[in-house]
């Protein structure tokens, strides 16, 4: 059977997705405060929600032992309760899907013979990517079960970029199989949208800790911050010593967000305008085409979430934005990589 076919490569795009829908519900999970709403781990039987009162209560009742309801929600009754934990159960049982959906078909790809050694490393790599992210889900939801109902905004960001890279593997793993055919590589070009994909990143990064820290619900007004100014006093004096507004502090960590949408629309534009001068294959072009839609798109969408104060659709569909924006750079680099 020939090896790396196109079952391979419907295995690889299958696992794309599914992370994509783990992200959007991961978002909605964040903006709805769900993600402390299940408080214990149990890989088997926590993937069955509880099926009746009984049930329902020995699990509103644990979730009183903690602090989200001891200091925030004292005023939930058991219905509230069963909104926010749908979130993060099916947030879970997704990420369980997801394990089942890799390992499996990599066993019967793997004994079957239908995989290359350098397509099984890849994979190899893939699954523990994925299973250092399931860790660290848990490792995120442990910090906010201590003393602050709140996770660190640290394991939040951290557990949010390793699914946009393990996202961005899969496809790129995938996008190996579906151009096999080596290319010349313009290695100053590949470079540029290296660097471009680089800033990308740091900047979902500090989409994290925006969400991370709730620095969305502040300075809601856009060019400027609050009164008009570019640069608010609050960006520098909120922590000490100063360095640090940039990593914990509300309104730093928004100046960063906000000035890094312009360093990446900048990248972008310079990529475009660059590749718009050379001879370029189809595929190169739609890469480039996409990353100039998209970057407007999600500019469009970054300013909308924050004027509007982060309305749970417009935030989620931001993070949909720059799910995206990772996708389309992903494969304007391999275009222009291989």
């Amino acid at each position: 059977m020939k090896k790396d076919n196109k079952k391979v490569i419907y295995w690889l795009l299958t696992g794309c997705v599914l992370i994509f829908i783990m992200v959007v519900v991961g978002g909605i999970t964040r903006l709805t405060h769900s993600g402390l709403s299940i408080s214990n781990y149990k890989l088997i039987s926590g993937t069955i929600p509880p099926m009746n009162e009984v049930e329902w209560q020995e699990a509103f009742d644990l979730y009183k032992q903690y602090p989200e309801y001891q200091k925030l929600n004292n005023h939930f009754t058991l219905d509230d309760f069963k909104d926010i934990y749908f979130w993060e159960w099916l947030h879970r049982v997704i990420g369980r899907f997801i394990g089942i959906v890799f390992f499996i078909p990599f066993l019967y790809f793997l004994f079957t013979k239908q995989l290359s050694k350098p397509t099984i490393k890849k994979s190899i790599v893939l699954m523990a990517l994925g299973s250092f992210q399931g860790f660290l889900g848990w490792y995120m939801v442990k910090s906010g079960l201590v003393d602050n109902p709140d996770v660190s905004h640290y394991r939040l960001a951290a557990h949010l970029t390793t699914a946009f890279l393990t996202f961005a593997y899969t496809f790129w793993v995938a996008l190996d199989l579906m151009f096999p055919n080596k290319k010349e590589v313009n290695i100053k070009f590949r470079n540029l949208i290296r660097l471009g994909m680089l800033v990308l990143l740091i900047q979902i990064i500090y989409g994290a800790f925006v969400a991370g820290l709730d620095a969305g619900f502040i300075h809601n007004v856009w060019p400027f911050m609050n009164e008009g100014k570019l640069i608010h006093e609050t960006v520098y004096i909120e922590q000490n010593p100063v360095i640090k507004n940039f990593f914990e502090g509300k309104s730093g960590v928004q100046f960063i967000h906000r000035t890094l949408a312009y360093v990446v629309v900048t990248f972008i534009l310079i990529i475009w305008f660059k590749a718009k001068k050379m001879s370029l294959t189809s595929y190169q072009l739609k890469g480039v085409n996409a990353l100039f839609i998209l970057v407007g798109l999600q500019f469009l969408l970054g300013v909308l979430t924050l004027i509007y104060a982060v309305p749970v659709w417009l935030g989620v569909t931001h993070q949909i934005g720059a799910f995206f924006l990772l996708t389309a750079m992903t494969f304007t680099l391999h275009r222009f990589s291989k």
